[in-house]
């Protein structure tokens, strides 16, 4: 299963090997944070089965993933524009026939991502090490791998990392570590996984950035609020931008 990226939209997979990590408000605010920069992004909720993106921005869906896989509608119909600067495709919750797309359905779903008239994607990929995240991992451009510094989180990170290398070696994969309390445990988190990939995958595995842990954030997720949009200034949103900055080269202010 070595997927090929080819030229396009750059895919930004988050991915995780468990729930509960933080992931899908991580793919809002690096959404929105690649959109402050100047670039043109789609969200994509990829999470085929459990999607929640609209849930956490309380969109009204008409449209979804599954009706632009299944040719009903064409992606610029299923597409919300959001005030803060981003598009989302939202996905459909509770589909058992999205978790089990076949292989072809998946590259197809990849291909179309990739011809968006978009500079970026970040496609919020479901937890797991099921064929179809794995899948929609292994064709990603760039794949942030979020983790916490608990022993569950690091051992699936681990995994999916492992399983990275098997089904695209080479694959440009690095790791966000949420809910730090502070950059110094996010950096000694980041170090044991990357210990575990030189010792038993004979590669380490870079860190993009570390999320602090933010009360603010669950004010955001409650009221269904984008978290640079209603608390622009916390940590957790100045995280994020930094971590969209190291995405696009750009070295964060001192």
């Amino acid at each position: 299963m070595n997927i090929v990226p080819t030229n396009g939209a750059r895919l930004i997979g988050i991915a995780s090997g468990k729930g509960g990590v933080g992931k899908t408000v991580l793919a809002i605010g690096l959404a929105q944070a690649l959109a402050r920069a100047g670039r043109r992004v789609l969200l994509a909720d990829g999470d085929l089965g459990l999607a929640n993106v609209d849930v956490q921005l309380g969109l009204s869906v008409r449209q979804d993933l599954m009706a632009v896989l299944a040719e009903q509608v064409p992606l610029r119909e299923a597409v919300v524009t959001r005030e803060e600067g981003f598009d989302v495709l939202p996905g459909r919750s509770g589909s058992g026939g999205l978790a089990a797309l076949d292989p072809g359905w998946i590259d197809r779903f990849l291909a179309l991502l990739r011809g968006a008239p978009y500079d970026h994607v970040v496609l919020d990929i479901g937890a797991g090490l099921d064929p179809v995240p794995r899948r929609l991992s292994a064709g990603c451009d760039t794949l942030l791998v979020v983790a916490t510094d608990e022993p569950t989180s690091l051992t699936d990170a681990y995994a999916v990392l492992k399983l990275l290398a098997r089904d695209a070696p080479g694959a440009d994969a690095r790791v966000v570590v949420n809910l730090a309390a502070d950059a110094a445990q996010g950096a000694r988190t980041h170090g044991a996984l990357d210990r575990a990939c030189r010792g038993f995958l004979g590669r380490g595995v870079a860190l993009a950035g570390v999320v602090r842990r933010d009360a603010k954030v669950r004010d955001a997720i409650r009221h269904q609020a984008p978290l640079l949009t209603r608390h622009p200034g916390c940590n957790a949103a100045r995280d994020l931008e930094a971590l969209a900055g190291g995405l696009l080269g750009v070295r964060a202010a001192a």
